[in-house]
C-alpha cells in the first residue's frame, strides 16, 4: 500500500508541476520498475539503490545515454520531491551528441507522393510544413487553425506553453478538399478514426508505411519531419530565432543543432583535392 501511495503522490506532484502526460507516464513507469528491482519500500531507498538500478539498466538492458538521463531525472525527482530526501549529483554518461536524421527535399516529395491514404498524406504535409511535435499533431483541432491568415496555434504544448505556427498553402488546399470529401463539420480533432482522435501509434505507423513505399532507407520517424522542417528553413535563410519560436524551443542552443545538420553551406566548400 505504501508503494502505491508514494507513486500516487509522485503522479500528483508531476501534474501540479505541469509535466506532460507522456513525461508523467515515463517517470511513473521507471520509478515503479526501480522499486520492483530493489524490492524495498520507498522509505527505505538509498542513493546506492538508485545507482544500482541505473547501472543495471545501462549494462544489462543496453539503453541509450539519453534513456539513462531520463531515468535518472525520474528517480531523482521521486527521491527528492516525493520522499523528501537529499540526493547528491549522480554521474552518468552524457546525452550523446548524434545529429538528427534529416530528409532531403526530394525525399520529402517522394514521401508525400507515395502516400496513398488522403488523411495520412495530410498528416505528413502538416508535420513537415509546420514542425509540430507528434502530440501536438494528434491534439490539433479545427478551432486551432486560422486558414484565412495561414496560421495555427498549439494549445498547452510542451511545458504547457501556447505558440503560433505557420500553415502551408498546399496543406490548406488539401485540408479543404479533405473536409469537403469527408463531409466533416469542421469541429473537434482534425485527425480522427471512428469518431475518436487518431492515436500516436496510428500516426507513427502511417509514417513507417509511407517511408517504405517511398523507398527511403533512412531511419524515419515523426520527429524526422520536424528536423527536416527546421533544417530546410535554415537553408532557405530564415533567421534561427524565428525557427526557435516556431519549434517552441525555450533555449536557442537547442535550435542551433540544425546549423550542424544543414548541408547547403558545406556543399559550397571546395575540396583541397580539387584545388591542386
Amino acid at each position: 500500500m505504501i508503494f502505491d501511495e508514494r507513486l500516487r503522490r509522485l503522479s500528483t506532484e508531476l501534474k501540479l508541476r505541469g509535466f506532460s502526460p507522456q513525461t508523467t507516464k515515463m517517470y511513473l513507469f521507471y520509478c515503479q520498475k526501480m522499486l520492483e528491482y530493489i524490492k524495498k519500500q520507498p522509505e527505505d531507498l538509498t542513493e546506492d539503490d538508485i545507482k544500482d538500478f541505473l547501472a543495471y539498466k545501462f549494462s544489462e538492458d543496453k539503453l541509450s545515454n539519453a534513456s539513462i538521463v531520463l531515468i535518472k531525472a525520474a528517480l531523482k525527482f521521486f527521491y527528492s520531491e516525493t520522499l523528501g530526501k537529499k540526493i547528491s549529483d549522480i554521474k552518468t554518461p552524457k546525452r550523446s551528441n548524434r545529429l538528427p536524421v534529416v530528409l532531403s527535399r526530394n525525399e520529402i516529395k517522394s514521401l508525400i507522393e507515395k502516400t496513398e491514404n488522403r488523411k495520412h498524406r495530410l498528416i505528413i504535409e502538416l508535420l513537415y510544413s509546420s514542425g509540430l511535435r507528434l502530440s501536438e499533431c494528434v491534439n490539433l483541432k479545427y478551432s486551432n487553425l486560422d486558414l484565412n491568415d495561414g496560421i495555427g496555434w498549439v494549445r498547452s504544448g510542451k511545458g504547457s506553453k501556447d505558440r503560433i505556427f505557420i500553415v502551408s498553402d498546399i496543406f490548406k488546399k488539401d485540408l479543404i478538399e479533405y473536409m469537403n470529401k469527408t463531409g466533416g463539420d469542421n469541429k473537434g480533432f482534425i485527425f480522427t478514426v471512428n469518431g475518436k482522435k487518431m492515436t500516436t501509434r496510428g500516426i507513427q505507423h502511417a509514417i513507417k508505411v509511407s517511408t517504405e513505399r517511398a523507398g527511403i532507407e533512412k531511419d524515419v520517424h515523426v520527429h524526422t519531419l520536424r528536423h527536416s522542417f527546421a533544417t530546410h528553413l535554415l537553408e532557405n535563410g530564415v533567421d534561427i530565432r524565428k525557427i526557435q519560436k516556431l519549434l517552441g524551443h525555450s533555449n536557442l542552443q537547442t535550435t542551433q543543432i540544425y546549423t550542424q545538420v544543414s548541408s547547403e553551406e558545406i556543399k559550397k566548400i571546395k575540396s583541397p583535392l580539387d584545388m591542386l
